[in-house]
Order: structure tokens, then C-alpha cells, then sequence
């Protein structure tokens, strides 16, 4: 079981746009982000989110140090 795949997301921010302006996008265009400058990143995996963090540079590469990690339902890790 350790061994299967899962798709983990890190969501730097959310939106909601319309169609219209999504066929609109060209490149250097900008997106306001529901999220607010700073703000942690959820890491998801199946849309379930499992810990926030923020972005690091670890020598050339990004990379996300975790700041809490959230237990799973019916759980309490402190």
C-alpha cells in the first residue's frame, strides 16, 4: 500500500474566472488570487488538505518548508 502512486497538489492560490477571460489569457497576464501575498500553500492530495507551508530556496532549487501538518479525521496530533 506504501508503495501507490498519489497525486499531491501544492496550491500556491485559488480563483474563480470565467471562460471569456480564461480564452483571454496571454503570456505576462496577471491573476488575482483569492489568497493574499504571503499566505501559507495548502499541500492537497485528493483535493483533501493535509498540511500548509511556505516557499523556500534550497541552494538553486524551490522548495516548500511545511509549517503544520493536519491530522487525519478523528485524530488529534498535539
Amino acid at each position: 500500500m506504501l508503495d501507490v502512486p498519489c497525486p499531491v497538489d501544492f496550491v500556491l492560490g485559488t480563483a474563480i474566472v470565467r471562460v471569456r477571460d480564461c480564452v483571454q489569457f496571454a503570456p505576462n497576464s496577471v491573476v488575482r488570487l483569492r489568497q493574499s501575498a504571503g499566505a501559507d500553500l495548502e499541500v492537497r492530495a485528493g483535493g483533501v488538505v493535509l498540511a500548509t507551508g511556505e516557499v523556500v530556496m534550497v541552494d538553486e532549487n524551490v522548495g516548500l518548508r511545511l509549517n503544520k501538518v493536519t491530522p487525519p479525521a478523528g485524530q488529534d496530533l498535539s
